[in-house]
């Protein structure tokens, strides 16, 4: 598009119709068309190559205060994107850069360039950037070195091990000489991270009657650190085996974002307290400051093959929420992405 024929165009957008009560279902989503443009003076206008879909939206879709605001009824879901600068009137883009963005759930957005980064492509495939490269790798990152503040050689759980963030982190710690165990519920799953991440063990949680006690034989000398993506029945077998000053990393708690009722577990808190353990939640967005040493860190582990990444990716815009609820129902192996035409 050229940047003497501005126009407006129409893009096909989701959005959110009604809040989700228990497991999000395809009638609390619509795809509906909208008019994006024409550019002003120091925009851009993006077309959406990929975008990222993730378990923490589900909190936006309740209308509660939160780090983040909620999203609105008969309005376009957001989400990390990656996107082509198709029409500029900013000298700071030019037609064809690939630049990251958070309005994905649409096929089109302008932007003068606030809150935006130009990607480089050489560096790994563009979607990387919304996952390895980009903030489910940096959740990774923080959550284990800023967080956790790992050191060598010590004994980790990781619970949702094949996850878009969780398998991140085995990768990491195991990079770092450390034990690691991981659960997951699908045998495909446990397969990938026993081919691909060479962790230690890997604890099908679906399948065994006591967690905790099915913990305690992969980590006979107790564990340093749990990274928790699940909360619920994995967090009470943590503590249940954690070292005295231990660390717990709360990074999520897929198991308890769609209940409608309060979880049961855990229901070992008290334990908390005898063994001095260090229980803290964090949002990556807190930890920008670290994100060019992140950057250099993780494109060096990269390089090096330590690190690597599965893909679920879904095509289409108009198939985004069917990819969305899959996330709960274990569906994606990784990141999930859609890809849109």
């Amino acid at each position: 598009m050229s940047t003497a024929t501005s126009q407006t165009v129409q893009s096909k957008q989701i959005e959110l119709t009604s809040r989700p009560d228990g497991m999000p279902q395809k009638s609390n989503f619509d795809l509906r068309s909208a008019e994006v443009g024409p550019v002003k003076d120091g925009e851009i206008l993006v077309k959406n190559q990929w975008m990222s879909v993730d378990p923490y939206m589900r909190g936006r879709m309740k209308d509660t205060d939160s780090y983040v605001p909620p999203f609105q009824i008969d309005e376009p879901l957001e989400g990390g994107c990656i996107g082509e600068v198709i029409q500029s009137n900013n000298a700071d883009y030019k037609e064809g850069d690939l630049v990251l963005g958070n309005l994905g759930w649409r096929e089109y957005w302008t932007s003068n360039g606030d809150g935006i980064t130009k990607i480089d492509p050489s560096l790994a495939p563009p979607q990387a950037f919304l996952g390895a490269l980009g903030m489910t790798g940096m959740t990774a990152w923080v959550g284990l070195h800023k967080i956790a503040q790992l050191k060598e050689g010590s004994t980790v759980f990781v619970s949702a091990a094949s996850g878009a963030v969780g398998s991140i982190v085995c990768q990491l710690a195991k990079a770092m000489n450390c034990r690691v165990i991981g659960s997951a519920g699908k045998k495909e799953k446990i397969q990938w991270l026993n081919d691909k991440t060479g962790i230690d063990a890997v604890i099908n949680y679906k399948e065994v009657d006591n967690l905790s006690q099915e913990l305690s034989k992969h980590a006979p000398d107790g564990i340093d650190v749990y990274f928790d993506n699940v909360g619920s029945d994995h967090l009470e077998a943590a503590i249940d085996n954690m070292n005295d000053f231990g660390c717990c990393v709360e990074c999520g708690m897929i198991a308890t974002y769609n209940a409608t009722e309060a979880p049961s577990a855990p229901r070992n808190m008290f334990k908390v307290i005898a063994k001095r353990l260090r229980i803290q939640g964090f949002i990556v967005r807190d930890h920008m400051d670290a994100k060019d040493e992140f950057v250099r860190d993780m494109a060096n582990l990269i390089q090096q093959d330590k690190v690597v990444w599965e893909e679920t990716i879904t095509d289409g815009i108009e198939n985004a929420p069917n990819a969305f609820i899959g996330l709960f129902e274990g569906d994606n192996l990784g990141k999930q992405l859609v890809r849109l035409s």
